[in-house]
């Protein structure tokens, strides 16, 4: 194995390839499939999600970015679904940190979340245009080349291993290639605790002529998940 290749392994093994479906997405972004018609969206980062996949069957016009996209189609699918299963066998464990009414149980989320997946990877095979590799901060798109941008869990979720200054950074590359909003859920870190510099981060965007809202959302399975963050620009 040369060097190279070893990296890869060693860094692929790093990147959790797990994802959630479009009607989740709706859910978490506040969102109906009518208000997404006739823009240009990006997902960032989009793992292993089936927005992408769902919404362009759905008539609309939707962006995959993620660090995982420079593997092979082989390679992510095998890693997620050992993901999958590893984090049902955590799942069953810690069954109280979570909030059971979108799911029922682990055997409802493990098929969402292996269905998420199946779609990701089949689109990907037909689609690969779509699904564009990267790793913030940086994006490989024009200045405003979407019109909305979602980003769901990564921000404020690693707040332990990813600094205020990364956020700042993630967050202003975000709003460079969009034209109008973006909105990034959830608003806690892994413990279900508000992010703890999202306040400031809010009144940094906000000096700097944002409109910045946060809003209740109709989905939340991880205790306390329930907000995202609207960012506009005015």
């Amino acid at each position: 194995m040369s060097r190279v290749e070893h990296s890869t392994k060693l860094n692929l093994e790093r990147i959790v390839f797990i994802g959630r479906t479009f009607e989740e997405y709706l859910d978490m972004f506040l969102l109906s499939n009518e208000d997404l018609k006739g823009k240009k969206i990006l997902d960032c980062p989009a793992g292993a999600c089936s927005f992408t996949a769902i919404g362009n069957k759905n008539g609309l016009n939707v962006t995959a970015c993620d660090i995982a996209y420079e593997y092979s189609l082989e390679d992510l699918k095998n890693k997620g679904q050992h993901d999958i299963a590893h984090t049902m066998e955590q799942m069953e464990k810690s069954q109280s940190n979570f909030i059971w009414d979108y799911f029922e149980n682990v055997q409802g989320l493990r098929k969402h979340r292996v269905t998420a997946l199946n779609d990701c990877i089949n689109d990907m095979k037909d689609s690969s245009a779509r699904y564009v590799p990267a790793t913030l901060p940086t994006l490989p798109f024009k200045d405003e080349e979407f019109d909305l941008l979602l980003s769901a869990h990564f921000l404020f979720m690693y707040g332990d291993r990813l600094d205020y200054k990364f956020h700042i950074k993630t967050i202003k590359e975000l709003l460079r290639v969009t034209k109008e909003e973006i909105r990034i859920f959830p608003l806690v870190d892994l413990t279900g605790k508000r992010y703890e510099f999202l306040d400031e981060i809010i009144n940094n965007l906000t000096k700097k002529g944002y409109m910045v809202e946060e809003i209740k959302v109709p989905y939340e399975f991880q205790r306390n998940a329930n907000s995202m963050l609207i960012i506009k620009k005015v």
